[in-house]
């Protein structure tokens, strides 16, 4: 049985997940991802190269780095995650400029304590003053694994398009302007676009509109809202893309946030 339970405090999301069958779809997200995986093994392609997360394994991702995910064999798996806005984490560790994780998976017990006693205070409603402060205590702790300053800037052209695509969630993608902004044929931005990013522009733009809708939805509690506002055709629309990236459907997560 797939189970996906979401809780939010002093601005993490924490994930407490069980799959089985359930398999994401090739996603990224804009915050920091880590994790730990508690029974079974995590089977995930990252960076065009095939991972597996066993038990106890400490998953890192970076914001926007491409991934999908499921369980390696019909054992299934448990594993919990958290999701630090980028500005956050910077703000916590003290650092002025983005940092990446350079190794995506890592086994260290005194890391994974930090995260397991973050995700359970967050999951089991603690006060936010403590998420805080284990948050703290988590960072330092990240600070002593392999992190690297950023240093393959994103080439001026795909911060553009990126820029394009985020200022038009709420319509559908126009590849035609911006591939004349850009000055490039639709073939040169699609391919161009892939190699940066490992996920084409199309479903860049569609997790774009699920990550804003599911900021609506923990935002106003208003589902309704940020079908329209997102630009998706309905209800059921919004539902099976969201779940293809969080597990679940919008209208149950956003059963978690009321």
């Amino acid at each position: 049985m797939d189970k996906f339970i979401y809780k939010k405090s002093a601005g993490i999301t924490a994930l407490s997940a069980s799959i089985t069958d359930f398999t994401y779809k090739k996603h990224s997200h804009k915050e920091y991802a880590i994790g730990v995986t508690l029974r079974g093994i995590q089977e995930y392609n990252l960076d065009g190269s095939l991972q597996l997360s066993y038990q106890n394994g400490v998953m890192l991702f970076n914001p926007e780095q491409a991934h999908d995910g499921m369980a390696h064999d019909k054992a299934g798996l448990d594993y919990v995650m958290l999701y630090i806005e980028p500005q956050l984490l910077l703000e916590v560790m003290e650092k002025k400029d983005i940092v990446r994780f350079s190794s995506p998976i890592v086994y260290d017990n005194r890391l994974e304590q930090k995260i397991l006693s973050l995700s359970n205070a967050i999951l089991g409603g603690k006060d936010e003053a403590l998420c805080s402060e284990l948050l703290l205590s988590l960072a330092d702790s990240l600070m002593q694994t392999n992190l690297s300053n950023y240093s393959k800037k994103d080439d001026a052209l795909i911060r553009k398009a990126k820029e394009m695509l985020h200022t038009n969630l709420e319509n559908v993608m126009k590849l035609d302007d911006i591939c004349k902004e850009l000055h490039l044929s639709k073939f040169q931005f699609i391919r161009l676009f892939k190699a940066h990013t490992e996920i084409s522009p199309y479903q860049y733009f569609l997790n774009c509109k699920i990550e804003h809708a599911k900021k609506l939805i923990e935002k106003n509690g208003d589902i309704y809202s940020a079908v329209a506002e997102c630009g998706f055709v309905d209800l059921t629309h919004l539902n099976k893309h969201f779940k293809s990236v969080y597990g679940t459907t919008a209208y149950e997560y956003m059963s978690h946030f009321n």
